[in-house]
Order: structure tokens, then sequence, then C-alpha cells
């Protein structure tokens, strides 16, 4: 699993990197006991479920039940391999890798996409290079030097320029040991009916697009003249998903997090000149609308996300549609609005960037407020059927407010316009949340039950021997004396199949010389179940010591039950063969016997 990195390099890392320190740059804890707890950052809730050890260095959520070490969760909440999760940590605790590590290959990635992948990066480096350094550059460079872009701007978004020559990047790429063929599936070079070859993006100035571990996966291409279209971006790959990446992600990931809030824009040009606004936590859709994916990455990093797209009828439209994606997916959300006509880079450029984060983005309206506004065009107020119309649309979104204070703001500002009673607005929501919200608070409901109590409850459900069988592995996991008693007594005879597998795995793992310690044993296992499963096993609760009686009872109730089974199965195989033999009266005896002894299990259960 550790690829090129030794597993003790490996087992370095993950104890020098404290799990509590780590999972806390995301997820707000709170000390309980020796454990801490916090809202599980991979499924909503609203009571906290979400435990980390730092005693067993590992984490665990009693809600949706995902769990492991501070290797897991990385690769959970960023989306890394597992070679890129060590590579992260030893950068923080600088741990020295082997200087030839390779990148781990993924295994959902293809040799042809590993191809296109390392393609893109060389033509960056490229692409930057010949902006900076070439004469034909000359003119790009100065475009955007003219447009307020610096250097500092220029080269931490690695803009560049592709040549006009039409061959001169078919040759490089050739030259690198890429095939012409694979670079036109990857959208980066044309070819003609001739059968000659092209690139894509040849007299443009070049923006690379970066996925969300700064890997670049495509480029955007702007014109300088009359040159169309305009914009030439990349097609759709096995890398690059519009609907799942957003620019800049990269970037302003630490900055979202440290401000718990997101400006989201249309796109990357908006994005750049935010940045240099001042407006470090800015990310931008790759020319669609954001998607539930989008959303709900945002979700993971931030509880407030402000809409910030351009000022026509169109990219009003667009705002009212991500506005309602945003909110609900449970981010808080603001919409900031501009002068009719103007997207954010012209404003900027107008007004500067003071104006642009005090006017704009500061000044950002609610969700609510902004939809009133919105349904305020489509009726004529002085009409009165038309108002009755727009009061009720505006009370169905209020009815979508959680916050008592928020919802009460609202109905006040509507008794006050219209001149309506505040009892009688009140009377028509509350009819209006009893219509709409009972199916999903149910939902709600159960997805926000905190789970963390119903640890007993669930042994209770389980037969005993099963409930002895996960004590007993529990135990196992952190004494390693205990472990070697039942290797001994019943060695790998578990009934459950799953415990098989994890004590099979767990003698190997002390057999090895290794010392008790979950965090390192969960990488032994390649089932993410068998991992979860582990890691909720160790977090029961349980007494600190096992006494002998308490063991041997366990011991007992395992060997029981397996005793009682294969009973039942020699039993299964005599009435099997009477029936064979015509001896109906011997095979029902043994059958009344059979359900006396599956009736004796159940009640001992």
């Amino acid at each position: 699993m550790a690829g090129q990195i030794p597993e003790e390099l490996v087992d370095e890392i993950r104890k020098s990197s404290e799990i509590v320190d780590v999972i806390g740059e995301y997820v707000q804890l709170k000390r309980q006991g020796r454990n801490y707890f916090g809202l599980c950052p991979f499924h909503g809730e609203n009571t906290p479920s979400f435990s980390v050890s730092s005693d067993k260095q590992i984490f665990h959520c009693f809600g949706c039940g995902k769990g492991g070490n501070v290797y897991t969760f990385l690769m959970e909440m960023e989306g890394y391999s597992f070679i890129e999760a060590v590579k992260h940590l030893a950068e923080q605790n600088g741990v020295q890798l082997p200087e030839h590590q390779q990148e781990e290959n993924q295994p959902e990635r293809s040799p042809e996409s590993q191809q296109i992948l390392e393609a893109h990066e060389w033509l960056t480096k490229l692409y930057h290079h010949l902006l900076k350094n070439s004469k034909d550059g000359k003119d790009a460079y100065q475009y955007l030097l003219d447009r307020g872009f610096t250097d500092e701007l220029i080269n931490r978004y690695q803009i560049g320029f592709s040549p006009r020559s039409r061959d001169f990047v078919v040759t490089f790429l050739e030259k690198k040991g890429f095939h012409p063929q694979t670079m036109v599936k990857a959208g980066l070079l044309n070819a003609d009916n001739d059968g000659n070859y092209h690139d894509r993006f040849n007299g443009r100035v070049i923006f690379p697009l970066r996925n969300h571990l700064g890997k670049t996966v495509a480029f955007a291409g702007r014109s300088l003249g009359d040159q169309q279209p305009k914009y030439i971006n990349s097609p759709e790959t096995e890398l690059f998903h519009k609907g799942k990446l957003l620019y800049n992600f990269d970037l302003a990931r630490s900055a979202i997090r440290k401000q718990n809030s997101v400006v989201l824009f249309e796109g990357f040009a908006d994005v750049i000149s935010a940045y240099q606004s001042g407006v470090h936590n800015a990310v931008g859709t790759m020319g669609t609308s954001i998607s539930t994916t989008q959303a709900k990455l945002l979700k993971r990093y931030a509880d407030k996300a402000i809409i910030c797209y351009d000022g026509d009828q169109a990219g009003i439209n667009a705002a009212v549609k991500a506005a309602k994606l945003v909110r609900d997916v449970g981010l808080q959300t603001y919409v900031a609005r501009l002068p009719e006509g103007q997207d954010p880079d012209d404003f900027i450029q107008e007004n500067g960037a003071d104006r642009f984060k005090r006017e704009i983005i500061d000044a950002s309206e609610t969700y609510t407020s902004f939809m009133m506004s919105i349904l305020r065009r489509d009726y004529n107020l002085n009409l009165e059927g038309d108002r009755i119309a727009y009061i009720e649309e505006v009370l169905k979104e209020v009815a979508k407010i959680t916050g008592a204070i928020e919802k009460e703001y609202y109905l006040q500002e509507l008794s006050k316009e219209f001149n309506i009673s505040f009892n009688t607005l009140k009377e028509e929501l509350d009819q209006i949340s009893v219509q709409t919200q009972p199916v999903k608070d149910n939902q709600q409901q159960k997805r926000h039950t905190n789970r963390r109590n119903d640890y007993s409850l669930q042994q209770k459900l389980l037969p005993a021997f099963h409930n002895a069988e996960r004590k007993l592995i529990a135990y196992m996991l952190k004494d390693s004396i205990i472990a070697d008693r039942v290797q001994e007594e019943i060695g790998g005879a578990f009934n459950i199949s799953d415990h098989q597998v994890i004590v099979t795995y767990l003698y190997a793992y002390y057999e090895d010389g290794n010392d008790p310690d979950i965090s390192q044993f969960v990488e032994r296992l390649d089932d993410p179940s068998l991992k979860d499963l582990v890691i909720q096993l160790a977090m029961a609760p349980a007494e600190e010591e096992l006494s002998d009686q308490e063991l041997q009872d366990y011991i007992y109730r395992i060997q029981l039950e397996s005793h009682d089974r294969k009973d039942i199965k020699t039993l299964e195989a005599e009435m099997k063969a009477a029936e064979q033999h015509n001896d109906p009266i011997k095979a029902a005896q043994i059958g009344m016997e059979i359900l006396q002894r599956k009736k004796n299990l159940k009640n001992t259960h």
C-alpha cells in the first residue's frame, strides 16, 4: 500500500502527526472525557457524533460509520490518494521522503489518462515560459499587464501563451513521447482533414485549469484580438469534468476554511481579479452552472457562500439557480449584486479593489432578501391579486428559514409593507410549514440523530455470541497477550466471517513483532468496510481491564455457538440420509430435534 515509501517511514510519519491537531483544522472539536467530539464533516448532523481518540490515533463517526487513522481522514476529506496523504503529512512534519519517490498511480486512472496528465504539466510550463520569455509572447504579456495583471498574479496562476506557430506545440509533445492522436483525444491538439496536427490554442493567452490537488487537467485559451471564438476551453475528459471541479479551489481552500466562507464566481477571469482585489476565498465554476457535487464540496469547508455573478439578466437568472442549490446543501447563502450589465472583472477594473469589496462583497444580501427582490419583478404590486400571490410566494421562502429571529424579521417586514397583521402572516406561515416540511423534517431527524448512545442498544439487539466476538476483538486490538490467549483457545474459529478475517490479520500483525496500535493495524486492511468495523470496535466503550473469568466467558460463548451450529449441521445430514432411505418417521424425529436445538439457540441469544 505504501508504494515506494518504506513501511517504517509511513509509520513514522503517521506517529509524528497528532490526529486531533490534523482533524482540528477541519472540525471544531471539544474534549469529552478521553476523546474529542465534533460535527461529522462527512454527513449532515446537528448533534456531535464524530469522535477522535488521541490515545488510539483514530476517528470514528457513530452516525455515518466512517472511521480510520490520520491518512484515512485526509483521503476522505481532500480526495488524496494514499501516497498524497503521506506526502502531505511528511511536508507538515518535516519528514524527508526518498528522493525518487514515485507518485502512486490511482487505480481509477488509466495509463492513457496518466499520459494526458503529464502532457498538461509539460504544456503548463511551456506556455508560461513562452509568455514571459519569447518574442511571440510579448503582445500577450503586455495585454495582461494592461488588464491589471501583475507578475505575481501571472506566476501564481501559471498564465501562459500558446505560440502562433501551428506545429510548435505538436513537435514539443512528440519529442516528449506523446502520440498526437492521444493528444487530440485529450483536447490539446486538433487534426485537419489531411491528417495534419496543430495546437488547439495557438495564438491565445492560456489559463491552466487545475483539479483540487493542484494538477493541471485542462486549459482555457483567450483570444487577443478579433479572433473568434473569444474563449476556447478543453473538452471534458476522464480527468476534467466541469461539474466536479471548481477553478482556484486548490489555492483558495485554506482561505475558505480560515474565513469559513467562500465567494462563488462564474468564471476564472473574475476569480483572478477578485484575488487581486483581496478576495482570496474565491472559486469559479468552469463555464457551467454550479452542480450539487460542487456545492457539497464547498459545504465541507465553509458555512457561508456569497454568489457573485454578472449583473445582466443571464447572470441574475444563474444566480437564482445557484443560490437555491447552494442553500439546499445547507450553506448560509448570500448574493452580491452588481450594476446592470457589469461583471465582477469590469467593476474591479473601473472602480478598484476597495469599492468592489466594500460595495459588492461586503454589501451582499441574504438569500431571502435576494429572492424577495427577484419575486417582486414577477408581480404588479399595485394589483390586489398580485400582492396576495407575491406574499404567498415570499412566505414559502421564509418557511425554509431555520432561524427564528431571521424568520420573524421577514414577517415583520411583510407586515409593515403590506399592512397585514403579524399574527395573520404567522398563521399562514405555519400552514405552509406543515404542508411542506414534515417529510423533510423526518428525514433530517433520521440523518441528524446522534447515534453515539445507540451502541449499547445495538449490542442488545445482537445475539450473545456476536456481542462476545465483538468485545473480544476490541480487547485483542489493544492487548497482544489477550490476542495470544484467544489464538491458543479458538484460533480463527469465530462465527462471523468478518470477525474471522480481522483476527487472522491481527494474529499476523502481532506475529510480525508489532505492538498494539490500531492506527497502524488498519493500514493492513484493504477492505474499507473491515477498516470501519475495526475502528467501530476499537472506539466502543469498554472496561480498561479484562478479567480471566470474562475472557473465558467470551470464549465459551463463541465456542458454544460454533459447537451448536456443527451439531445442527450433523443432524441435518442425518435427516437427509433418513429421507433418502425412505424412513420418514426417523426423518421427522430428527427434524423435531433440529427445531428444538434451533429454538434453544435462539433463547440463549
